[in-house]
């Protein structure tokens, strides 16, 4: 389904601009528009939605011409732009009643932006991947939630926001992982340490916790682990890594789901 803007209906585009004349020469634009975007000729209605701009500069119609431009540049894969478009509307039209969906397509942009992040692990030093898009995706989605909770779009922006706090924890233990498993011990605990303190409500805090408690273990800090092995217990009484002992990588991490 388009998520082409519902947020401002047309009938309250009405405010016309100057005259009669360019109300409807604005209202034949966006007709024109819609009809080139939805027939794939995304080039043309960019076009004619900036043009709008300019013709109902000053009306809702020409508000909802710029989120257009938006989404025709995410419908395109042209994330920066799309951006740059939402950022200036935002800039623009702080108080405008389209602002939630605004929030929303930016957070979708980033979002989907960031979807292939977790599925190539192994191509790339894990080490180095940027959780910014993420970040930013949860932060759009935030404002969504907080400042517009009846919004229409707020119940998927919650589920999104805590699809991502799962990612992220589930990245910063894979990569704690990885440092685990190449004697880098000082670094797992970091990561590790991390996704449990930042994402402590996430499913990954288990997993989290035993690489925290398996690499004090093998850096001899014992009293660190034992400390790390009772919070385990207690937040995870039944947890399935604890039969392994102190030693990460006996039974493979993927075998428990």
């Amino acid at each position: 389904m388009s998520l082409a803007l519902s947020a401002l209906l047309l009938g309250g585009c009405g405010s016309p601009p100057k005259n009669q004349d360019d109300s409807k020469t604005a209202q034949q634009l966006y007709e024109e528009a819609r009809e080139e975007a939805s027939s794939g000729a995304f080039e043309r209605a960019g076009k004619l939605f900036a043009k709008l701009e300019g013709v109902g500069a000053g009306t809702l119609l020409a508000q909802q011409a710029q989120l257009e431009q938006a989404y025709l540049h995410y419908r395109q894969r042209e994330s920066a732009q799309a951006l740059a478009t939402i950022d200036r509307f935002l800039r623009l039209h702080p108080t405008s009643p389209a602002a939630d969906y605004a929030y929303y397509l930016q957070g979708l942009i980033n979002f989907n932006d960031d979807l292939g992040l977790f599925g190539s692990w192994a191509r790339v030093d894990l080490s180095e991947r940027d959780q910014q898009a993420s970040k930013d995706a949860y932060q759009s989605f935030k404002q969504v939630v907080d400042r517009y909770p009846d919004s229409k779009y707020a119940p998927d922006a919650q589920t999104r926001m805590n699809y991502i706090v799962n990612s992220l924890a589930a990245y910063e233990v894979h990569v704690a992982r990885y440092y685990y498993k190449r004697g880098a011990y000082v670094a797992a605990v970091n990561r590790a340490q991390q996704a449990v303190q930042e994402f402590r409500n996430s499913p990954s805090a288990e997993e989290g916790l035993f690489l925290m408690m398996a690499s004090y273990n093998k850096m001899g800090l014992n009293q660190l682990r034992d400390d790390t092995q009772r919070v385990l217990k207690q937040n995870f009484p039944k947890s399935q890594w604890l039969a392994q002992g102190f030693e990460y990588g006996t039974k493979s991490w993927w075998s428990f789901f």
